[in-house]
């Protein structure tokens, strides 16, 4: 079925084929990376894109002697199946399986591992300076997107790269698409390069020109460059580039092998950083990917003969109930503003995009400027609500400090993908925001137990006056009645799940707080009777309620989908702790480890990090029996 990719065993068999070959080889990475993504999920339309691109890179260059990183990785399934993985590419982003992002535990060729995006210019840069440090000679080469390049780390490795003048290679994969539609002033930019391909041309024939004309041409040609900056602007759409001190070659058709391949064999022979712009088609050779790449760009199982998602029935995901209820609570209120980083659809303000386009702020790969751009419409009257996924928002914390908390600013921050994400994997976890928002003075952070809640809890927080967070999990919620009201939530007050006279209690927050009640029900079973507690905020805590629980309990278990280090259930431990309660009642905390996650099922995971309710029922239960042999 794919004759030339099963030679492929490792990269130096690429340089082996002719050109003719090399393009078929194109066709099979295509079929086999669709037959793959198909029964596993993943990011299918950027790797599509790359194939030509990957088969050029390693047909020219000697990796891993020469260094390739990838920007957030989302593109590089051709490399990773042309380096030796071919034979486990059937087990991408499964448990124990091959990682969906570069990964520099997984092969000696991920130069450097990534996930998020705009970072590969600086890790480039970085293995370069340290090149030159060590007198060594390879390649090291950057392939970013248009997407990535909107991000301002993008533009500071690329301001200093011009600057050192190091041997750099940066590959711009231009296709128009990132998982929404490009914003911005970089993508208008691109826009016109893509628009105005004869510019080469023009420069070369002007020189012709000029040169041609008896006893002056050389005198002119010389002139012209003496006043290229100023003509260059209006001449040459890479000037930008340029003038940042690379050299600029592009915009190239990224589907041409040969072209490829003599491109970025001119550049290995240039000095100082070289910036090529490639333009690719997202979803290339898989039609359904073509005619909807935003869909494709990440995608779960699918009928590789349709493109029809395959879907099995289930409530509303927790971001299209956010979706609905921010245009819900803006119906009402026209202070109330929405921001997010170049995910309109997967933090579901599409819709809210598109009822108040006036309101609504893409603001790109820029969650930094997402922050402090809603702290200046907070200073003027205004509450802006954020929304991001939780891995994402890590990028702001300075922001978030300093601008929005320190000014004690009405800034709600929407935290999508909380706690365990699943085949995404480490880069893509948010298991860090309780920990990190919970220390920062005005911060109030809530946390939905379902959707329901999440819809009151959000209508609570725009009604604020001071910095407030909410963080709820990826994918469908429970199944719980929605109402078309909201309700008012008391801050800092506690739900009491069920209530008995037993030994133990578990405290729990957000997804837990279901899990809890099953490990309950699972101990009662056993005559060990627990009471279940929905916290609903990690700050404030309700103390009143853990010092009742703590001086009527022999046991609290703190559950929690986030790191144990800093969390909800270090917060606990610190108000027994001040109150002097741990002579009272014993804590177990249960949450995620000092370690990062690997990929799989979210059941999965939550067993890997004993939070299933089983898990949870078996610790109470080992506690008693330490405490019954004890007597």
């Amino acid at each position: 079925m794919y004759p030339l990719l099963t030679k492929i065993n490792k990269p130096e068999d690429i340089k082996k084929l002719s050109l003719t070959e090399l393009e078929a080889l194109a066709s099979e990475l295509r079929a086999f990376i669709v037959a793959t993504v198909a029964k596993n999920g993943g990011h299918l339309a950027p790797s599509l894109g790359t194939v030509e691109l990957t088969l050029a890179l390693y047909s020219v260059f000697n990796f891993p002697h020469d260094k390739l990183i990838w920007d957030v990785g989302h593109q590089a399934y051709s490399h990773k199946i042309l380096t030796g993985r071919r034979d486990s590419f059937a087990s991408l982003r499964q448990k124990g399986g091959i990682t969906g992002f570069p990964n520099r535990f997984e092969s000696k060729y991920d130069a450097f591992g990534v996930g998020h995006a705009s970072t590969s210019i600086s890790a480039a840069l970085g293995m370069a300076v340290s090149r030159d440090i060590s007198g060594r000679k390879n390649e090291v080469i950057a392939v970013i997107g248009d997407g990535a390049l909107t991000g301002g780390e993008a533009f500071e490795a690329l301001n200093q790269a011009g600057d050192l003048g190091k041997k750099l290679i940066v590959i711009l994969n231009d296709n128009e698409m990132s998982i929404d539609k490009n914003v911005g002033g970089m993508s208008e930019y691109l826009s016109r390069i893509r628009l105005n391909p004869q510019y080469s041309k023009a420069k070369r024939d002007m020189g012709t020109l000029l040169q041609s004309i008896p006893h002056f041409g050389d005198k002119a040609l010389k002139t012209a460059r003496i006043v290229k900056d100023s003509v260059r602007a209006a001449l040459v759409p890479g000037s930008l580039f340029e003038e940042l001190g690379f050299h600029y070659v592009g915009p190239i058709d990224g589907h041409n092998l040969s072209l490829l391949q003599e491109i970025l064999q001119r550049a290995r022979a240039m000095s100082g950083p070289v910036l090529i712009h490639v333009h690719t088609t997202k979803g290339k050779g898989y039609l359904p990917a073509e005619n909807q790449p935003e869909k494709f760009h990440g995608i779960g199982k699918f009928d590789p003969a349709t493109g029809e998602v395959i879907k099995k029935p289930s409530p509303p995901s927790y971001t299209a109930v956010f979706g609905e209820a921010i245009v819900q609570l803006a119906d009402k209120n026209p202070n109330l503003l929405a921001i997010t980083a170049a995910m309109p659809t997967g933090t579901g303000l599409k819709n809210f995009s598109k009822i108040y386009p006036g309101r609504f702020f893409d603001v790109g790969i820029a969650e930094e400027h997402a922050v402090t751009l809603a702290a200046g419409m907070a200073a003027d009257g205004k509450h802006p609500v954020v929304a991001l996924y939780s891995t994402f928002a890590q990028r702001a914390y300075d922001q978030l400090m300093h601008d929005v908390c320190l000014q004690n600013l009405p800034v709600t921050l929407c935290l999508d993908r909380a706690g365990l994400v699943g085949a995404d994997g480490p880069t893509h976890h948010g298991a860090f925001d309780l920990s990190y928002l919970r220390h920062m003075p005005n911060m109030t952070v809530f946390v939905p137990k379902d959707e329901a809640e999440l819809r009151d809890m959000l209508a609570t927080a725009v009604a604020m006056d001071s910095p407030t967070a909410i963080r709820y999990p990826r994918g469908a919620g429970i199944g719980v009645s929605l109402t078309a009201d909201f309700k008012s939530i008391p801050i800092g007050k506690a739900e009491i799940i069920s209530e008995n006279d037993g030994e133990v209690a578990f405290l729990a927050v957000g997804s837990m707080v279901y899990k809890a009640k099953q490990a309950a029900e699972i101990l009662a079973e056993s005559g060990i009777m627990a009471t279940v507690i929905n916290m609903r905020f990690v700050k404030p805590l309700d103390k009143a309620i853990i010092e009742t629980m703590a001086v009527s309990k022999k046991l609290l278990v703190t559950v929690e989908e986030n790191v144990l280090a800093g969390g909800f259930g270090s917060a606990a431990a610190e108000v027994l702790a001040d109150g002097d309660l741990l002579k009272h009642t014993s804590l177990i905390r249960m949450g995620i480890a000092d370690t990062f996650v690997e990929q799989g099922t979210h059941d999965e995971l939550l067993e890997i990090c004993n939070l299933q309710p089983e898990q949870l029922a078996y610790k109470v239960k080992e506690r008693i029996k330490e405490w019954q042999n004890k007597d």
